[in-house]
């Protein structure tokens, strides 16, 4: 872990950050049984110092130091829970918006080792909403998904509201955008199964997914391009989502992650 000295030297918002941080792991670190009291009780040391007065408000750093003050003589859950309640007292003052369930590295990014990729690979065919590329990216990585390639003219991956929407996942997911032409290239040399999630096909319950596979997602309005749709195996085709609502369709976005989680159960 970083040393208590190399933390003092930080600037402001950057302490207060790495601080968090160590907490959450402390957090982790004492469920397990594992946890360096001598190390939290430094870290606690800071809380005076310029940094995070100048972060935090005057109620805020009150309750840091309420926090801290109950550490001393807690062990195991206990001591996991004040440690998480401080890492989310300093993210907070920071503005940020954590999931403590997610897998970080040292420098507080998602952990790509975490995840259990399956040979599962996912075509976005012209999804011109980042808001969805960004929800199908988050679906992705929870389940499983190798790699995703978007046909030219979906929604840009570096655009704010795909980043914000993937949560982080935009980089935990391996990704290409090609031209149709070439997408259809890549395609057949990979040589795998190949099916599109379209509507008049195989109910999801009884959909035979293949271990190793390419599942096509077509766009908000238009679907599968046939082009992409002649690429689908004839035993497999189209799997389909039972609805019993109102409206004609899903939100592509939702339709997908339903799809996913079908396929990673398979």
């Amino acid at each position: 872990m970083i040393t208590i000295a190399k933390l003092n030297s930080l600037k402001d918002r950057t302490c207060v950050r790495k601080t968090a941080l160590l907490f959450h792991q402390s957090a982790n670190l004492a469920l397990q049984g594992n946890e360096d009291r001598t190390y939290i009780q430094a870290l606690t040391g800071l809380f005076s110092n310029s940094q995070f007065t100048t972060v935090l408000d005057g109620p805020t750093h009150t309750r840091l130091l309420q926090l801290a003050s109950a550490l001393p003589g807690k062990t195991g859950r206990e001591l996991a829970l004040l440690c998480d309640d401080i890492h989310y007292l300093l993210l907070g003052a920071l503005g940020s918006d954590p999931s403590d369930w997610d897998f970080v590295d040292a420098q507080g990014q998602l952990d790509p080792s975490k995840r259990r990729v399956l040979d599962h690979i996912l075509v976005l065919d012209r999804l011109r909403s980042p808001y969805n590329v960004g929800s199908i990216f988050r679906s992705a990585d929870s389940f499983g998904v190798k790699k995703i390639y978007l046909v030219e003219g979906s929604a840009n991956v570096e655009h704010p509201r795909t980043d914000r929407t993937s949560r982080g996942c935009t980089h935990t997911v391996d990704y290409e955008i090609l031209a149709e032409d070439a997408l259809v290239q890549a395609l057949s040399a990979l040589n795998l199964p190949i099916f599109a999630l379209e509507t008049g096909g195989t109910n999801l319950q009884g959909f035979a997914f293949p271990q190793k596979g390419v599942g096509i997602i077509g766009g908000e309005e238009l679907g599968v391009s046939p082009q992409l749709l002649n690429l689908c195996d004839a035993s497999l085709g189209r799997v389909t989502i039972e609805q019993g609502g109102t409206k004609g369709s899903l939100n592509v976005a939702v339709a997908a992650g339903i799809m996913m989680h079908g396929w990673y159960q398979a």
